[in-house]
């Protein structure tokens, strides 16, 4: 595998990792200022939240296999 392909591995992981850290943040700021009245909103925002950790984390094994 080329550097470059390894350098786009590891920017993938850190879009990934981004994009996990925003739905969690979501998760976050309802539980902090809307929890009694979004707490429906909870089930989807975590579905979305694991889907967007496994992505991560299917990602983060993909480069750990390359060495970097």
């Amino acid at each position: 595998m080329s550097e470059d392909d390894v350098k786009a591995l590891q920017k993938e992981v850190s879009q990934k990792k981004r994009i996990a850290t925003e739905w969690a943040s979501q998760i976050h700021d309802l539980v902090e200022d809307r929890l009694m009245t979004g707490y429906n909103d909870l089930p989807e925002l975590a579905r979305q939240t694991v889907a967007a950790c496994e992505a991560w984390a299917a990602a983060k094994a993909k480069l750990d296999q390359v060495g970097a």
